[in-house]
């Protein structure tokens, strides 16, 4: 009797155990632990003292050509003294595991441990700490390019509400909300002076989720499987955005994004028009992952319902409204 096909599976981390002391050379007190299954598994590696991260591909979800140019941002960043996690290479020299799945061939990577926790509700300071951080990459990767998805008009906002459509018919409110604001985002990109925004490598999934902070307050990023080519205010306009959401207090949270603010610039100078651009980029960006959870149905399939299209909608206007109304203000 042969096997039933499947479309993913979660390896064993028994069998993942066995296969890093191999391929690593690690020792026999080396433990595996799944810690999440999500668009990548992770799982978790003690050797003695020494821990790692294995991240192991959704099949199909990155080519081994896209890991690759992922692995090698991630040596340009360590190279200049970014704290990241990076890549380990394996007893061969090699970065890249082929490991084979019920599914298929699906790929592994194995990165250094980001010391420290994760800190959601987060202080002024350790803001800072985030937005000087978030500079250094940039610095590092400003003007540059890999061989990765080129975040515009068209995967921001037009492909994702595309995606989107497979689910919720386009009538619904929401979906005609996201369609007008599309509109309206891809009129504002096109407006904007782009000599005077700075294009680069972006991470485009810096929050709170994706890096740990020491008791020095010290951050160290991680996980840049959504790394492509774009805007760099991309970057801090996402990360404005999560801390909007996270802090309910409107008068903390503006003294927490100045606080970042401050901390990006205190290494590297924003544009006014970079900065006019942060709440336009933040909606495209909320409107881009609605569009990952509807490419990765398998994923995300208890989110997409028509109530859950409220909620994320919801937050979009909420954050809409807030900057619409601070312009006023102004």
């Amino acid at each position: 009797m042969t096997n039933f096909p499947v479309t993913t599976s979660t390896l064993s981390a028994t069998a993942l155990e066995q296969f890093v002391k191999e391929k690593y050379g690690l020792s026999e007190n080396c433990t595996c632990k799944l810690f999440r299954t999500g668009i990548n598994h992770t799982y978790f590696i003690a050797d003695n003292e020494t821990k790692y991260v294995l991240r192991v591909y959704f099949y199909n979800w990155r080519s081994k050509s896209q890991i690759l140019e992922e692995v090698n941002l991630l040596h340009l960043l360590k190279e200049n003294q970014v704290s990241i996690s990076f890549p380990i290479a394996d007893k061969k020299g090699r970065f890249i595991q082929d490991i084979n799945a019920p599914e298929g061939i699906r790929h592994a990577v194995l990165f250094s441990y980001a010391e420290g926790k994760k800190i959601r509700s987060m202080d002024a300071a350790t803001c800072f700490s985030i937005g000087s951080l978030m500079s250094k990459i940039h610095t590092t990767t400003a003007n540059k390019s890999i061989e990765r998805i080129n975040y515009d008009i068209e995967t921001l906002v037009q492909l994702p509400y595309e995606y989107a459509k497979q689910y919720f018919s386009e009538t619904i409110e929401e979906m005609e909300f996201i369609k007008k604001q599309s509109e309206k985002i891809s009129k504002i990109f096109k407006k904007t002076a782009l000599t005077k925004v700075t294009k680069g490598i972006v991470h485009l999934d810096i929050w709170y989720d994706n890096m740990n902070i020491n008791d020095k307050n010290k951050a160290t990023i991680f996980d840049f499987d959504f790394c492509g080519n774009g805007l760099l205010i991309f970057d801090v306009a996402y990360f404005c955005k999560q801390l909007f959401h996270i802090e309910v207090n409107k008068a903390e949270y503006e003294l927490k994004v100045e606080s970042f603010l401050k901390g990006y610039q205190s290494t590297r100078a924003l544009s006014k028009e970079e900065i006019k651009m942060i709440p336009a980029a933040g909606v495209a960006i909320w409107i881009f992952y609605l569009g990952v959870q509807s490419q990765r149905f398998d994923w995300s399939n208890i989110f997409l319902t028509e109530i859950y299209l409220k909620m994320y909608v919801g937050r979009m206007k909420s954050w809409i409204e807030y900057n619409d109304s601070k312009e006023n203000m102004r």
